[in-house]
């Protein structure tokens, strides 16, 4: 009934300002129009609409279902989450690296193509009725720059010499560990081993980078275990980081609603962590299969950093309700995730005992498994996928 009545509006939206809506004076009616009037997949056809959500339903039951299991040992098998991710994220064995990496690549990756490649299609066919050459177009759309793809460029240029130097670093360490027969000292790195499905980031691997190995640490995994934490301890911490700022706690409908780890009754889901916005001012939720580390623990920062700010503008017009772009959003978390992790909060939060001059090598190296988290994810050109 919603999707009826939501399409019903954007039709009638369409009919009446698609010639003028660009004309109007009022920045915020202009806004509002323009978004109400973008149906992507409702311009579709009921049977191509059909098609479209079906496919995206298959599309998600594959990727979440996905196993990779040993030949012959069918008892055996690995989901990506937890198992694969503590592979990839724990081994530092090359084959076995390799066999988890490629055996979910070929898992997900080998059904999903022709799905996603009439996902594709349907959903061009769809955004160019809207106006956009496809939906590419439209997905930029939403940075609401005419100069989006230049200034992506300009702004990889500005990192590439970082992005360069850590690359060589990252690769002789590698080196270090695998030798020849494994890494090129001029080529790529192989994406199996950057400790991450997607090698989008590498902190993982940071025991074999670290660059003061004989300093502290200022991973507190193991603080966090000894001392008990569980997911919930976890979102009540970065509540009371929250609340500390003065800005808003979880409402009641987030803590009886919100998945915060991988359910134990069987269901298949998508452990990849995101926030909800239900959009009806009171129900916003985390999906999480959170695991008691302290990479997680930046998560769950930023995660709640994503409801933080649905809850702050939560009583804008529907239209309004939404990160000024996604990138925006991605950045109130980033930094809210960063704000935990200095030594002084560790200390204050219970997992470190004590914050000393002898901190700043742990520090620098802290700033280094940044390095590998941040600007990785821009350039993926450099990665070397096995075959």
């Amino acid at each position: 009934m919603s999707q009826d009545f939501d399409e019903a509006w954007g039709h009638k939206a369409k009919e009446l300002y698609d010639n003028i809506w660009q004309n109007f004076t009022d920045p915020e009616l202009r806004r509002v129009i323009s978004s109400i009037r973008i149906l992507g997949p409702a311009n579709l056809g009921v049977a191509k609409r059909q098609q479209y959500n079906s496919l995206l339903s298959n599309m998600s039951r594959i990727y979440s279902t996905a196993k990779v299991c040993f030949p012959n040992k069918t008892a055996t098998c690995w989901s990506l989450d937890p198992d694969l991710t503590h592979i990839l994220a724990s081994s530092r064995s090359y084959a076995m690296l390799l066999f988890a990496w490629e055996g979910w690549h070929d898992a997900v990756g080998i059904p999903l193509k022709p799905l996603y490649q009439q996902v594709t299609a349907l959903s061009n066919e769809a955004y160019k009725q809207d106006g956009f050459s496809d939906t590419g177009v439209y997905w930029r759309s939403w940075y609401e720059s005419a100069t989006f793809v230049e200034d992506l460029e300009r702004l990889y240029h500005q990192l590439e010499p970082l992005y360069l130097n850590l690359h060589a670093y990252v690769r002789r360490a590698l080196h270090r560990r695998y030798g020849d027969k494994f890494i090129n000292l001029r080529g790529p790195i192989p994406a199996h081993l950057l400790g991450n499905m997607w090698a989008q980031s590498w902190e993982n691997i940071y025991d074999m980078v670290v660059p003061f190995p004989d300093k502290p640490n200022l991973d507190v995994t193991n603080a966090m275990v000894q001392k008990g934490w569980n997911a919930t301890h976890m979102f009540r911490v970065a509540e009371e980081f929250f609340t500390s700022l003065g800005l808003l706690p979880m409402p009641p409908e987030f803590w009886a609603e919100s998945m915060l780890e991988k359910p134990d009754d069987g269901r298949e889901v998508v452990c990849h962590a995101s926030a909800w916005d239900f959009y009806n001012r009171r129900d916003f939720r985390i999906k999480q299969c959170t695991r008691v580390t302290m990479d997680q623990l930046s998560t769950v920062h930023h995660e709640m950093g994503h409801v933080q700010y649905y809850l702050q503008y939560k009583d804008q017009p529907v239209s309004l309700r939404q990160g000024a772009n996604p990138g925006f959003h991605e950045a109130i978390g980033d930094v809210l995730a960063l704000s935990v992790s200095t030594p002084a909060h560790l200390h204050k939060i219970g997992l470190l005992d004590q914050v000393t001059n002898d901190m700043e090598p742990s520090i620098r190296g802290s700033a280094l498994q940044l390095s590998e988290t941040k600007p990785t994810l821009m350039p993926e050109l450099n990665f070397m996928y096995p075959t």
